[in-house]
Formats: C-alpha cells, structure tokens, sequence
C-alpha cells in the first residue's frame, strides 16, 4: 500500500491546511496510539517534542488528545531538538516518541514525525501499518482506561548532560568565543547553555523565538548571519543550527562556511585514523559531492551512498553496521551517540577537533575540494506532476548524453515540499550552468 501521507520525514505540510490540520493530527495520535497499545493495558508512553512554531501548540494538544483517547500516557517536552526526542524516547522507556516540526522549513509549515522505543525513526512498513489506521474506526479506550498527560521540565537538561558525556574527558572549551545561531527554534535555550557548560564564550543568535521567525533569514539554511557575527565579535568558530537543531553548519573564523560533507570528511578521517570507524566507511546521500567520494577513497575510506533523507542513512548504518553517516545539508548521524542527526552533537565534534589539535577552525574547514556543484529547486502546484511531461523526460536524456563521462545528473521531487530538485556536477562550469538551467527552463513550463 502507497503512503498518502508519510513523506520521507513524517507527515509535513502547511499548518491548518490538509494534511496537517488539527483533526488530522488528532486522528494521527489515534491512529499512533493503536498501533503502540495494541495489548490493551494502561502502561504505555508516548514522548511529545516540539520546536517553536506558532501552530505546535495546536498539534500538540491534538495529537496528546488522540493518544489520550487510545490509553496512551504522554510526556510533554515542550520546545527541544529533534534528537532530544529520540534519546528521551529510549531513557523514559517510551512505546513511541513524537516530534512536531518542520525542520528547516518557514514558520507556516509544520510536522509529525516518530520514534519508535529503540529511539530511531519508524520504518516505511511501519508508517504504512499506521495510515491504514487512520482510514479505519479506531477503537477508543474505556472511560477507565483513558490516558493521562503530563509536563516534563527537565527534558533539554538530560538532553545537554548526555550530549556533555560525548566531549573528550577532561577537555573543555574555555577560550573559545563561539557564535552559535539557532534559527530562533528548538534549540535556543540547549545550544548556548551547553555551550556555556563546556567553557566557551558564547554569543548567542537566533535565540529569540516568536512562532514565526523560526528558519528566517538564520540558521543553517541562512548561514550569514552567523557569519556576520563571527567577523563582528572576532569569534573563533560559528555554529549554525536549523529549526529543530537536526543538522549544522559550521563557519570558521573568517566567515567562511563549511557543509556536511566537510564535516563528515573530516570527522571520518579522524575517527579512521583513530580505529573507531566501524565498517570502514561513512554512509552519505546521492546528494554529496563527487569530492567528498575521493577524498574518502584516497585515504581508504569507503563511501555507501543512500537515497536523500536522513532516514535513509540511518537504515544503512545499521544494516551495514557503519556508525557515521549524513548529509550534504548538515545531518549528521553518529549511531554510537545518537540515534538520529544532532546538529549540537557534531558541532562538539568539530569543537573536539580544535581543541585537541590545536588548529583554528578555518585549518579544519576545508577537508577537500569540491567538484563544481549546482542545485536549483522548481516550485510545482497540487495536481501538478511536471517529471511527466515529454519536454521534460527529453530535455533529462540529453543532459545525461552531455554529462556522460563529465559528471553526474540527480533530479528528484522533494519528500518534505512540493519542489523539483535538479543537481548536477561537472568540472566544466560552463557546460553544468548550461545542463541545469535547460532542465529547470523545461521544468517551470511543464509546472506552469
């Protein structure tokens, strides 16, 4: 059975409007809390996060709502990071754990996404298991049985204590001014408070959320910002967080940004030449650069490259046994740690890295050079499927003829937006503007 509302990250969309309206969320908790209390017994928990958007309060009185009315007992979190989530489903020994969040997306936009008791993210089989559910009568609970709800207050300290134990023993940060940028989101108290913690300097920006500015014009998608202060405060690094602080950026001293395949790059050479890489070697996306591959592959590192989606990785890290993965786009995924991407854990890590080698940020920024990489994203509208039209399947084939031998092609609909991505790498500029700019011509006239 084909997924109507799970994408590659939980159910998104924009808030108040189908699918993620009240009564969906609402239905979804029931659905949810079937699924986890499938033995009839009032025992079972369920872990709500959420990040700072105005209509979190909305979806998470929904779904505690939903969950209730199945016999479901919920934990409140309140604002933290997505990974919070996942750890905290495990350590208070959750049948499930919920994020509300859109991640990296505007404010209007918004989320479900779930953990299962292991503290990593529901299969496909799973989430297909709770759609059918959902167009089922779902059973409530007896009066008698009914759910109980209750705030936790201490979730992002147990959160930061754990993320602490991660730091070398012994080392701290103390002398380090550190730019750390939330993105006015679900880190804005944990981030500059761990920081704190661990010695640093810190200065704090993005911390000052309203429940629209979350992702705007901050964060790592909106790195300059962070880059600004850096220069301003002379500050020896930058860390640049998203919504739900599940990826990073990182900003050197001079301003200058580097990626996740610069950060995984990094972190696997040291982790290599430390004899703790497991499997020996990083598990990344199609979407990483065709740098990034033979970086890895001149120091005898291997690369296994996933479909895009955090998701994703995580399931070849553990059929594989492999404990680093990611994203070009900051998810970075350390399964000795964490069970899904943590921005705040891989930024410690490229702390850890300065300060154990000495070197300034901007020595370790750069761990390769990047073939010539161009990403362009085309809007589409519902009922609109632009990947079918004939212009463009023949504007696709012919780029594919020019780049054989020259580079690689990747075009896919987003799982999280309704957005064609079109990627392309070439050593020939010239020809990858060309082959790029062609397809996304060909793509807004179909979507028009």
């Amino acid at each position: 059975m084909a997924r109507k509302f799970f994408g590659t990250d939980g159910v998104r969309g924009r808030a108040n409007a189908h699918p993620m309206t009240a009564e969906m969320a609402l239905k979804l908790g029931a659905a949810a809390g079937r699924f986890f209390r499938n033995d009839g017994s009032n025992g079972h928990r369920v872990v709500i996060g959420k990040d700072t958007r105005l209509s979190g309060y909305m979806f998470e009185n929904a779904l505690t709502a939903g969950l209730t009315s199945t016999g479901m007992n919920v934990l409140l979190l309140g604002p933290v990071p997505t990974p919070a989530v996942g750890l905290l489903t495990t350590s208070m020994r959750a049948d499930v754990g919920i994020m509300i969040s859109a991640s990296h997306n505007p404010h209007h936009d918004n989320g479900i996404k779930f953990f299962g008791p292991d503290g990593f993210k529901l299969s496909d089989a799973a989430e297909t298991e709770i759609e059918a559910l959902l167009a089922s009568e779902i059973e409530p609970a007896k009066a008698e049985n009914i759910g109980r709800a209750q705030r936790i207050d201490d979730g992002r300290f147990r959160y930061n204590e754990r993320l602490k134990s991660t730091f070398p023993s012994g080392q701290t940060l103390k002398g380090l001014k550190i730019v750390v940028d939330c993105a006015n989101g679900a880190a804005y108290r944990a981030a500059p408070e761990l920081l704190w913690e661990l010695g640093a300097e810190v200065i704090p920006v993005g911390v000052a959320p309203n429940g629209y500015n979350i992702n705007d014009g901050c964060g790592s998608t909106a790195p300059q910002l962070a880059a600004e202060a850096v220069c301003a405060h002379g500050a020896d690094v930058g860390l640049c967080l998203d919504g739900d602080a599940d990826r990073i950026m990182i900003i050197d001293e001079k301003g200058q940004v580097a990626d996740g395949d610069q950060l995984m790059a990094l972190m696997a050479t040291r982790w290599a030449d430390a004899d703790r890489l497991s499997g020996g070697a990083l598990v990344a996306t199609v979407m990483s650069n065709l740098g990034l591959e033979r970086h890895l592959a001149a120091r005898g590192i291997g690369l296994q490259r996933t479909q895009v989606g955090d998701r994703y990785v995580v399931e070849a890290m553990r059929a594989g046994g492999y404990n680093l993965g990611g994203e070009q786009s900051g998810h970075i995924v350390m399964t000795d740690y964490a069970t899904t991407g943590d921005g705040l854990l891989a930024g410690l890590q490229f702390l850890a890295a300065m300060v154990e080698t000495g070197q300034p940020a901007s020595a370790l920024r750069q761990q390769f050079e990047t073939v010539p990489q161009m990403l362009k994203n085309v809007r589409y509208g519902a009922g609109s499927d632009p990947m079918t039209a004939d212009t463009v399947r023949k504007v696709i084939a012919d780029a594919e003829g020019l780049l054989s031998g020259k580079g690689r092609l990747l075009i896919r609909k987003s799982g999280t937006e309704p957005l064609v991505r079109v990627m392309a790498e070439c050593e020939d500029e010239a020809l990858l503007v060309q082959v790029v700019e062609g397809i996304v011509a060909e793509v807004e006239a179909a979507a028009s």
